[in-house]
């Protein structure tokens, strides 16, 4: 038989399975898991629709503060200042290792800002531990070479009583004695000396560490990690003289300088409205603290100092301000209408009556109807309706119109 035949009978037939159809479970089994994972995919997962990825910009609802009412009876310009502000820097010169602050940081009293080297510092407190060591062995040791002339001592008082011993052996055992306790009190003196002196050490140790004096915010960094510290001024221009400067936003108040001729107008506990420069429109209530009993003799003026009544994030050291000094009857002052709250006027959709904002809460927009009251500047100011607090698309112009639907999904800027 050739080799061509040979190989003709190796060959499989398949003609009888294709024809028995035992291949064609498992082609439908394939098809069947397919949709069905088709069919999964689409009823558990969510995919991101369009709206969901459209930004907005938002804004945060500011409620108002009530302005005292009645009349402005002296106007004065002047600058909001920090009565608690210190500039935090190290009782001795020192190379800085790590800066822990920046600014704009909240930080709490007694928070680590910085770490200065202590290398030196702390090998010093080891040769104070190490000398403190050796000052208690010595006087550990005194106390056992006390002991052993004390009992010279008394056996020399007897061997003397029966005449065995020489006077001059007794004053010599006695004057050892005394010798070793005056040579045991320097010792104890010594080893108070090697505690006081760890002590010292452990402090230059915890100096390096500067910490806050206050709870406040950080307003400026002053040094950096590799620089040299001082707190005196050294070195030229390479030597620091302080880490961060710390201000505390609750001590903020206004000082105002007021023309000698009508500082009569003024008295403490006087209302008074401070109005920012930099928001002119939303005057806020104060008080006035006290006027300083001396006068400028250069400006004609005297200084005074006014409070916030309430604390506002807006305010910041060093802002320009004018304040209002107002009249204040016998009767309760009553307070202006409702405060309410502070939105952009672009927030606000009104159409025929209908005014209304757009709320945005957990990346979902909901309409909300409001009650429109004055007008602040570039807002406005709604008295129903709507809380401080609340977040609110900033303008509805840019909005896509599709997006605008109670529960729709959008994307926050940040």
């Amino acid at each position: 038989m050739d080799k061509k035949a040979l190989l003709s009978e190796l060959r499989i037939d398949r003609s009888d399975e294709d024809s028995s159809g035992t291949g064609r479970p498992i082609k439908w089994f394939v098809a069947i898991a397919v949709v069905a994972g088709i069919g999964f995919v689409g009823l558990y997962i969510d995919f991101p629709t369009e709206a969901a990825t459209t930004p907005v910009r938002t804004v945060v609802a500011r409620t108002m503060a009530a302005a005292p009412a009645g009349d402005s009876v002296l106007d004065a310009t002047g600058y909001v200042v920090a009565r608690r502000q210190a500039t935090v820097s190290a009782k001795v010169t020192g190379k800085v290792l790590e800066v822990l602050v920046e600014e704009g940081m909240t930080v709490a009293a007694e928070q680590l800002l910085a770490q200065l080297d202590d290398s030196i510092p702390r090998a010093q407190l080891e040769l104070a531990e190490s000398q403190h060591a050796a000052a208690r062995a010595s006087l550990d040791e005194m106390r056992v070479q006390l002991r052993q002339a004390e009992l010279d001592l008394r056996r020399t008082s007897g061997l003397a009583e029966r005449n065995l011993a020489s006077q001059a052996d007794l004053d010599r055992d006695t004057l050892s004695v005394e010798a070793l306790n005056a040579r045991l009190s320097r010792a104890q003196q010594e080893l108070n000396v090697a505690e006081r002196s760890i002590d010292v050490q452990r402090q230059m140790v915890a100096d390096m560490q500067i910490r806050a004096p206050f709870a406040g915010v950080v307003i400026a960094k002053d040094a950096q990690p590799g620089e040299m510290i001082s707190p005196v001024s050294a070195g030229g221009g390479f030597t620091r003289t302080g880490i961060c400067t710390i201000v505390d936003m609750d001590s903020l108040e206004v000082e105002v300088d007021v023309n000698e001729a009508y500082i009569n107008r003024v008295y403490s506990g006087q209302p008074a409205t401070i109005s920012l420069n930099a928001y002119p429109d939303d005057p806020m209530p104060a008080e006035v603290i006290a006027t300083i009993p001396a006068a400028d003799r250069t400006k004609a003026t005297v200084r005074v100092r006014i409070a916030f009544v309430e604390r506002d994030e807006r305010v910041l050291p060093d802002m320009g301000v004018k304040v209002a000094f107002l009249t204040e009857d016998v009767a309760p002052r009553p307070v202006a209408g409702p405060a309410g709250v502070l939105v952009p006027g672009a927030a606000v959709a009104d159409s025929a009556g209908d005014a209304h904002v757009w709320v945005v809460d957990d990346a979902r927009v909901f309409r909300r109807p409001v009650e429109v009251g004055s007008t602040r500047g570039s807002g406005v100011v709604i008295v129903a309706g709507l809380t401080g607090g609340e977040r609110v698309l900033a303008s509805l112009v840019d909005v896509p119109a599709e997006v605008l639907a109670e529960g729709g999904h959008v994307s926050v800027l940040q």
